[in-house]
């Protein structure tokens, strides 16, 4: 077998003699001993007995790298092609390989992996190494495998200048680019960690982000999340100890002061270079990278969270391009986020919250997860949560709650039309508002939850906009929408954009902003709203006031929201996470209708975002200018922010506009905008009626199937009432778990 020690030349001194040196440094110099004391045991202390294993394609850098990651950590330095393959086989890569073709080489390799064996030591493979899946295994017992991922082009321009007669399967009928696309699988199949290289990234620097990638990796205390109702000076001691990480906050939903999470070091950010690097990325690929910044592996290690995306985004969007932009008109383009399976941007989080979920929960424990949705949120949180392994679909329930009579009658149909033996929709006879209000109480009633969890063995989590893993994916598509601009040409990278976003709970709004946080190039954010106008009000003055306010029903329903939950997030943001603050003010809205921020806090409000409103009225004639211009139809949220964009545009730079849903949720308001006289009130009738309009984007799939399928089907619906709900609550998870 094949040994590699950690013996170096350097270590060759006696303990007597290290011990003398030491002593006398520490007494002539004793910063300076001090700060090699310090570099030593922290280099030490990463490394351990775990090895570092370098993996990427062919031209990644790995042997350059390995070297300096080696040399910073004092530690032996081995690359696999010249210290491993040709002294076990006596000759040369290249002669090996000509001597016995492509697959007999990928197992010889392997099997002199199977016979390597290494402790604390630096390790470059070959970029074939990763293809032969006994030998990976083998090297991943003792390793922390570091996936140097580089773009293709960059890969394709630095072979121009090497022998390629040491690339595996390289032949005339197969491209280098072909190779190299093919062996990606293979790499992410066996990654720890991912280090983004761009093209001109010194070996130095790639070799830091290495460090860092180790050190994140090994210490998840690193990520942790607070409540926006913490105070750091104010937290006890026994608050500090219980830690909460990501896969606590998936179940929690809410923490239990009443606070919403947010990560206490806050989002990670992406260098302008790692940003260019995903250009040429696809959808999945781009919300792989990002997904794993924000996700620690400890939680969600990466192959797991590899497998959610694809499961997630694979076959679930009618667009293979997932999130698409189409230019509209002028500098406007439009964020398509409609492709899911329900028809809106919410199937994006939703399709993938639930394996999220899934993975994250104790087994020993059964879970029903409370919903809240003003429309897109119910038929979007019962498909995914549907979609689950039959195994986790028995301890994994849902109830979705929605306003019997405030959502559009496509929306009332799908969320009917979506439940399934795990996933039930419960009209409740008031407003969003009231349903989200009674959630958010039922999760702070320790004496209700206490009850279920003795009595049934059964906890509650949330699946809203309130949940921080549901932000996440939000990220992700703001993020694809201006990388796409970039790829099309239609900007440079660094080149600012606005974005323009129908909104009510804003969620999607605030997850814009982290986009922008984390290194996107976004100017301004430009909330939205409908005749339901309290944060356009409150942008403009800093006062929240819900006084006076009554919810109008409108045709933009999803947006019919008084109470936005995620501006809390915000506001502690922007606060230098000040939880005493964000308390008073919320207590302030909760108490006497009301609140209003300081200045200094508007003037940074107001530095990011901008507001505008729309009527009904506004929003129809949108709708029929734009369709009569173009031939698109606009769904109703899309027309709100199409309004508001016009109304705030400097025309200085493009415009993304939030295409949240697809316009055949709102059948009748659509056909109204259009002029039809006549509206049958089937909802079937209605989208076979704009499928004859033959208008883009073409009637969704999804929402034909469901409806053919389900008709006016059954649901429950109960009185605006607290103790209502907590036994419709009891009554669901006696006969779902018992």
């Amino acid at each position: 077998m094949f040994h590699i020690f950690q013996y170096q030349p350097l270590r060759l001194i006696t303990q007597n003699s290290l011990s003398s040196m030491c002593l006398q440094l520490m007494l002539s110099r004793p910063v300076a001993f001090a700060q090699i004391w310090k570099s030593w045991f922290s280099s030490h202390s990463l490394l351990g007995k775990k090895n570092i294993i370098l993996t990427g394609p062919p031209g990644a850098g790995k042997t350059t790298v390995g070297r300096i990651v080696g040399q910073k950590l004092d530690c032996p330095v081995i690359d696999i092609d010249d210290d491993v393959l040709e002294t076990t086989w006596n000759m040369s890569v290249s002669e090996k390989l000509q001597d016995v073709g492509y697959e007999e080489f990928l197992e010889e390799e392997g099997k002199a992996l199977l016979k390597f064996s290494a402790s604390g030591s630096v390790i470059s493979l070959s970029g074939s190494n990763p293809m032969h899946a006994a030998g990976m295994q083998h090297m991943k017992k003792n390793g922390i495998v570091v996936y140097l991922d580089v773009p293709t082009a960059v890969i394709m321009s630095r072979l121009k200048s090497k022998e390629m007669d040491r690339i595996v399967g390289l032949s005339p009928g197969i491209s280098l680019k072909d190779i190299l696309q093919f062996r990606k699988q293979f790499y992410k199949r066996w990654f720890d960690v991912r280090v983004l290289c761009g093209g001109d990234i010194a070996a130095e620097v790639v070799a830091e982000k290495v460090l860092d990638a180790v050190k994140r990796y090994q210490d998840s205390e690193l990520e942790t999340f607070i409540s926006t109702r913490s105070s750091r000076s104010g937290r006890s001691t026994e608050e500090d100890s219980h830690k909460v990480y990501f896969s606590d906050v998936v179940t929690q939903g809410l923490a239990l002061d009443g606070g919403l999470f947010v990560p206490e070091r806050g989002l990670p950010e992406f260098t302008a270079e790692e940003w260019q690097g995903l250009i040429e990325a696809t959808y999945v690929e781009r919300a792989q990278v990002i997904l794993e910044r924000c996700i620690h592996p400890a939680d969600v290690p990466a192959s797991k969270l590899a497998e959610i995306i694809e499961t997630a985004y694979g076959e679930n969007f009618s667009c293979s391009k997932i999130a698409p932009v189409r230019h509209l008109a002028g500098n406007q383009f439009l964020l398509e986020l409609f492709h899911g399976p329900t028809a809106s941007f919410k199937d994006f989080a939703l399709q993938l919250v639930p394996h999220l979920f899934a993975y994250c929960v104790p087994r020993s424990c059964n879970y029903l997860i409370l919903v809240a949705t003003s429309g897109d949120t119910g038929s979007a949180v019962l498909d995914g949560f549907s979609r689950l392994h039959d195994t986790d679909k028995q301890r994994i329930a849902l109830v979705n709650f929605f306003p019997e009579d405030g959502v559009s009658p496509v929306q009332k149909s799908q969320m009917i039309g979506c439940q399934k033996e795990n996933a039930w929709s419960v009209g409740v006879k008031s407003d969003f508002d009231f349903c989200q209000t009674a959630i958010k109480q039922i999760f702070t009633n320790s004496d209700f939850t206490g009850f279920l969890t003795v009595e049934y063995g059964t906890a509650l989590a949330a699946a809203n906009s309130i949940n921080w893993a549901q932000l996440l994916p939000q990220i992700v598509y703001h993020a694809s929408a201006y990388l796409d601009l970039v790829h099309q040409g239609i900007i440079s990278f660094g080149s600012p954009v606005d974005i323009c976003i129908p909104t009510g709970n804003f969620g999607n709004m605030l997850a814009a902003f982290y986009a922008k946080m984390m290194g996107i190039p976004i100017r301004k954010c430009i909330c939205a709203s409908n005749e339901n106008n309290v944060l356009t009000d409150f942008v403009r003055t800093g006062v929240y006031d819900l006084r006076g306010r009554k919810l109008i029903s409108t045709f933009s329903p999803a947006v019919d929201i008084l109470k936005s939950s995620n501006l809390e997030r915000y506001l502690h943001l922007i606060a230098n996470e000040d939880g005493q603050l964000v308390t008073e003010l919320f207590n302030q809205l909760e108490n006497q209708g009301q609140f209003q921020l300081r200045k200094d806090l508007l003037g940074k409000l107001q530095q990011d975002l901008v507001a505008g409103w729309c009527s009904d009225e506004d929003c129809l004639a949108a709708i029929h200018s734009v369709y009569s211009t173009t031939g698109y139809i606009l769904d109703t949220h899309t027309a709100v922010a199409k309004v508001v964009a016009d109304r705030l545009r400097d025309r200085t730079c493009p415009i993304i506009i939030s295409s949240t849903a697809h316009y055949a949720k709102f059948a009748p308001a659509i056909l109204r905008a259009l002029r039809i006289a006549e509206i049958n009130q089937n909802p079937l009738s209605q989208l076979h009626l704009l499928s004859s309009y033959s208008a883009l984007p073409p009637i969704h799939w999804g929402l034909l199937e469901t409806l053919k399928k389900t008709g006016n089907g059954d649901h429950q619906v109960c009185a605006a009432d607290m103790n209502v709900l907590m036994s419709h609550i009891e009554t669901l998870i006696q006969n779902h778990f018992m």
